[in-house]
């Protein structure tokens, strides 16, 4: 890989030792930790002293996994030389999303000055918040014995893969106008490497592995290619999925398309408020719909993945219900304007709240079927008497299906099709 080779030069020349920063963790959403191994092997063989400054997960995972996880990491490590856990931190500070900056600060702290709880081995470290009732997640940052911050003429090495909760840390440790928290110190890296690109203003700032595909024809595009205006709504813990994500992973907002970011709830954890923002975010909803300005609207409501990453049950059963009071209120509001909703989700999570063998609360996604629900399908149907309901599917057909409610032709580069059929007496849903 030509850009890990760079680094490589350039740690050569100063001496530094590189700083690999990641979701330790097999959970394979953000990150593997089969990768930081992989990174560790070339960089140790290249001669370069390798930091790694753990993230322990338990969302993704099993909430009390990662002292598995670690040991078999450090087996792994252990014939390579020069490379040692330097810190561990839960991802509840290391990778918030939500510029909860006092979180961020603390991992930062950790990691550029060495400074916070100390413990003599990662593992050490992971048993002590195990103790304390204190899950992976929330590991508060913790330097491990021999290391005593970065300094200038060290590298970075980001591996986490996906962008959303990698931004913050990433922005803290290189941009030099960013401005959250007070830091203490900077660091003049010599060289900043990622797994993959996290944002446009990161790129300015970090060279990357594996460069992102151009995704052409998403479903936003072709609506507003057609002249169409759409709406992409969500609170902030889920505002990057309709709208980056969406659009392939791009940042660009296309013609026509109107952006609207309602605040998460400012709570350490969303047991404590599990309704999160969702009936603002439905507020907004409605008045959007009443407009009859928009022909396309894309929302996620946020409570069922972030509130089931919790793993408390009656907070859960809180959450659902605040849903469906959303969903009905929009329900009515269509019904008003002759509008047609689609509902679906693309992974599970909250449907499954205890682990069936270990009895510890269940935080990670689910690959369950998820339901693809068309409400209002008689309003879709061009004849009086007909109702369109949904075949079953995958996720490929979610734009295909909207598109040819919308009336617009499909591109080729969407190999899914339409999943509407005349309906049967009471049908109107499907599993994707």
């Amino acid at each position: 890989i030509p850009a890990l080779k760079a680094i490589i030069a350039k740690l050569k020349a100063t001496g530094g030792t590189c700083h690999m920063m990641g979701l330790l963790s097999p959970g394979g959403v953000h990150s593997h930790q089969d990768h930081m191994v992989a990174l560790a092997k070339v960089l140790s063989a290249a001669g370069i002293s390798v930091a790694i400054h753990a993230f322990l997960d338990g969302r993704d995972v099993p909430p009390s996994s990662a002292k598995g996880f670690v040991e078999k990491f450090e087996q792994d490590i252990a014939p390579l030389g020069r490379v040692s856990i330097a810190t561990v931190s839960g991802r509840y500070y290391a990778m918030d999303r939500d510029t909860r900056w006092d979180r961020v600060s603390k991992a930062y702290t950790a990691m550029v000055d060495g400074s916070g709880p100390r413990g003599a081995t990662a593992l050490e470290a992971i048993t002590a918040s195990y103790a304390e009732n204190i899950t992976d997640e929330f590991v508060l940052p913790t330097i491990i014995d021999g290391f005593e911050g970065m300094k200038d003429g060290d590298g970075l090495l980001m591996a986490n893969f996906r962008a959303d909760r990698a931004r913050e840390i990433l922005t803290a440790l290189v941009d030099p106008a960013f401005d959250g928290f007070v830091r203490d110190r900077k660091v003049d890296f010599c060289c900043r490497l990622g797994m993959s690109e996290y944002s446009a203003a990161l790129s300015g700032f970090m060279d990357v592995m594996f460069p992102s595909d151009e995704l052409e024809d998403t479903l936003g595009e072709v609506v507003s290619r057609n002249g169409l205006r759409q709406l992409r709504i969500a609170e902030t813990e889920k505002y990057a999925h309709v709208t980056f994500f969406f659009n392939g992973g791009s940042e660009s907002i296309y013609d026509g398309e109107s952006r609207i970011l309602v605040p998460s709830p400012d709570v350490a954890t969303y047991d404590l408020k599990p309704e999160m923002s969702a009936p603002e975010v439905t507020d907004k909803l409605v008045a959007a719909i009443g407009s009859r300005e928009y022909d396309l609207i894309v929302v996620n409501f946020a409570n069922p993945d972030m509130v089931g990453h919790t793993g408390v049950l009656s907070a859960a059963k809180i959450a659902v219900e605040t849903v469906d009071n959303s969903l009905g209120r929009l329900e009515a509001a269509l019904k008003k304007v002759g509008g047609v909703m689609l509902v679906t989700a693309d992974h599970g999570n909250i449907e499954v709240m205890k682990d069936p063998k270990s009895g510890q609360p269940h935080t990670a996604h689910t690959t369950n079927l998820v339901p693809f629900i068309l409400v209002n399908g008689e309003v879709a149907s061009l004849e009086v008497g007909q109702k369109f309901a949904l075949s079953n599917g995958c996720l490929a057909d979610v734009a295909p299906t909207i598109l040819t409610l919308m009336g617009l032709e499909q591109p080729p580069a969407m190999t899914g099709h339409s999943l509407l059929t005349l309906a049967q007496a009471g049908e109107d849903r499907a599993t994707a």
